[in-house]
């Protein structure tokens, strides 16, 4: 099973760009997904969730109102659609799942917790001024 993104590249300050994940050989009936990124010289953090059988989406405070996660559940695709990009967001953006074995745990208002098992290989974004 594995997570395939999209979508990556270069933008200017101030643009928009969307990322697209797709699921290979598994559904995300049953999971929670959410983004994460890893800026250069940095280590990686979530950055967006959600779970339908929580009924929860969070975001982090340096894209919250920017960004905005979105799943399409019939074809196994989420999205990152990512507004008014600042410098500071360029990182490689991964995509990721993991099976909602516990309730409000991975994906909370507290934020993403816990070991997310399904992971994409990542797609870099760069912001330029």
């Amino acid at each position: 099973v594995q997570l395939v993104e999209s979508g990556g590249g270069l933008v200017q300050t101030g643009e928009s760009l969307t990322l697209s994940c797709a699921a290979s050989e598994f559904t995300f009936d049953d999971y929670i997904v959410g983004w994460f990124r890893q800026p250069p010289g940095k280590k990686y953090t979530g950055i967006t969730c959600t779970s339908r059988s929580d009924g929860n989406t969070w975001y982090s405070d340096s894209v919250k109102g920017r960004f905005t996660i979105s799943t399409d559940y019939a074809n196994s695709t989420m999205y990152l659609q990512m507004n008014s990009l600042e410098l500071e967001d360029t990182a490689v953006y991964y995509c990721a799942a993991v099976k909602a074995l516990l309730k409000n745990f991975y994906c909370s208002s507290s934020g993403i917790r816990g070991t997310w098992d399904v992971w994409g290989r990542g797609t870099r974004v760069t912001v330029s001024s």
